[in-house]
């Protein structure tokens, strides 16, 4: 008699089991009707929908209980899970890619409104205060400040020798409009030149201009650089494919319900994180570079303000070049006496007019430029937003099953587990690639790396290296930081020295312009370019790049 007993609760306990697994816990014929109404307004046809549940040993993504799936219907269903993560991932990128851009234009319009007042101011006091000094010269005012401007945008320019060569032009210039009486060959310029350095003919203000113009346009333009490369990392990683482990998955966590007839059930949280943390692995693991440079984006903020910040600098260009210009004719007298004691008389110019009479035009009068409060409420804003997308990437799989997968409220026998209505037992998953080596839910390769994501790492590795650089006063060549073909417009880099500076610049019209990664401007808001430097490989990457030049170069040997 207990053998008996012992016997029908066995029985039971099967029969619950299996109930169970199937969804159905009382009959074998239960109705689709809701399934097929959910089915139906996702646009599928209702055609081969069963009426009532069938066995489901057709099944290979969700369990094999009785269902109201088809194998078409799974895969159906299959395919739009997977089309729906990746557009809730899409329109989760969509968003930062928005807000980073949106810091970009006000940053860029603020700063090149900035160079842009202080060529007007130029333009409207040197007439009047230099007369023919500055209206024989304008084009060389201009074309600095074009030089500027590009140097800003990213062009491959060196600051120091673009302002040298200016004051080198310059000088010559000035120097002869202030001896018309004189005949003053190239050779006797070109002595001017060497002795120009000891000389100082234009007083401190190059040197200040220098070395103050140096760190504020490095630290502006690498700024700017850092929300291009942040925007563009986050829309290269949101076009990176869903793999199949992920999809079933995916199916699973969000239809199985529906076809095991409990569409009521929603997803237990720990079973979604499990699941979406193993179909985002490669994308937690940009977490620790993108951390990086954020901060490093928020500590160069402080190289914005006072005499050497990017506000004073760059809106008072002008100022520099007024006070330089004052320096040369004041000095003009001790200045000549100098030349010709280094390089000889000069010969007079028979056909050249008299001694210009001694007498200095009213000078440029300082303006003190009234702080706007514009950039202090541009940099809070941007510290703000830049520390609230710290986590983004780590806090993606809770993000979207919090607002995309319409959790259970708790995670109890009443949520589905991916088998059943259910408590969720397993252990949710850390963050990243390494740590979904045991995940329950999605089957994960850690020995596959995705590569796209892989080198936008390392595009945030190297563009915080340019940021440290930056913070450091660092005159840094820039790179385009795509990695889709425009990098390198000329195709020249630098084979000859490995990634040394290009130090010939005969002309601003030799240089070739390379794309800028600045989304969101318009072509009327100035040429985007980027420098077309070398970036110096990792010391332990360099056995591996030296074999691979000699078997490339060793059918040339032969």
């Amino acid at each position: 008699m207990e053998l008996r007993a012992r016997g029908w609760w066995l029985l039971c306990a099967a029969a619950a089991v299996v109930a169970c697994a199937r969804g159905d816990p009382a009959s074998k014929s239960r109705s689709c009707s809701e399934v097929r109404q959910i089915y139906g307004a996702k646009g599928f046809s209702l055609s081969d929908v069963p009426q009532a549940e069938i066995s489901g040993e057709h099944l290979r993504i969700c369990p094999q209980g009785y269902t109201c799936c088809t194998s078409e219907m799974e895969e159906n269903l299959a395919n739009r899970s997977r089309t729906e993560l990746e557009t809730s991932l899409r329109d989760s990128s969509r968003a930062l890619q928005a807000m980073l851009a949106t810091q970009l234009r006000s940053f860029d319009d603020h700063f090149q409104h900035l160079l842009n007042d202080s060529e007007r101011a130029l333009q409207d006091a040197f007439p009047g205060a230099f007369g023919e000094l500055y209206a024989q010269n304008a084009r060389a005012f201009r074309d600095l400040y074009s030089e500027l401007r590009l140097y800003y945008r990213g062009a491959n320019l060196h600051l120091e020798e673009t302002l040298a060569e200016f004051w080198a032009r310059l000088l010559e210039r000035l120097f002869k409009q202030l001896h018309p009486q004189l005949l003053l060959p190239d050779d006797y310029l070109d002595c001017l030149g060497k002795q120009a350095e000891a000389l100082r003919p234009f007083g401190e203000a190059p040197r200040e201009l220098r070395l103050r113009a140096t760190r504020a346009f490095v630290a502006a333009r690498s700024f700017v650089q850092g929300l291009g490369v942040a925007s563009d990392v986050v829309r290269k990683v949101a076009q990176v494919p869903l793999g199949p482990e992920c999809s079933r998955a995916v199916m699973k966590l969000v239809y199985c319900a529906h076809c095991l007839g409990v569409p009521g059930a929603r997803p237990c949280p720990d079973y979604c994180r499990n699941v979406l943390k193993g179909c985002l692995a490669n994308q937690a693991d940009l977490d620790a570079e993108w951390r990086n440079l954020l901060d490093s984006m928020v500590l160069i903020t402080d190289k914005f303000w006072g005499a050497s910040g990017v506000e004073s600098v760059i809106g008072g260009v002008h100022m520099w070049l007024a006070e330089a210009i004052n320096s040369l004719q004041d000095n003009r007298d001790t200045l000549t006496a100098k030349v010709i004691q280094g390089c000889g008389n000069p010969k007079v110019n028979p056909q050249g007019p008299g001694p210009e009479e001694k007498r200095r035009r009213g000078k440029l009068a300082p303006r003190e430029r009234p702080p706007s409060g514009t950039l202090e409420k541009l940099v809070s804003e941007a510290k703000a937003q830049l520390r609230d997308i710290q986590d983004f990437w780590i806090s993606l799989p809770g993000t979207l099953c919090s607002e995309k997968m319409a959790l259970s409220t708790a995670s109890d026998d009443r949520c589905w587990n991916g088998m059943a209505r259910g408590r969720y037992l397993p252990e949710v998953m850390g963050d990243g690639l390494a740590n979904q080596i045991n995940n329950p839910e999605v089957e994960v390769d850690i020995t596959k790396p995705d590569m796209t994501i892989r080198q936008q790492i390392m595009q945030l590795k190297i563009m915080t290296n340019r940021l440290r650089s930056a913070y450091n006063g660092n005159d840094v060549d820039f790179q385009d930081a795509s990695d889709d073909g425009s990098g390198s417009g000329s195709g020249d880099g630098c084979p000859d020295d490995l990634c040394g500076r290009k130090n010939s610049r005969k002309s601003s019209s030799s240089r070739t312009p390379l794309t800028h990664a600045l989304p969101g401007l318009s072509e009327q808001e100035g040429q985007k370019t980027s420098a077309a430097s070398c970036l110096q490989p990792p010391s332990f990457l360099l056995p591996l790049l030296l074999a691979l030049a000699l078997t490339v170069a060793r059918p040339r040997w032969r």
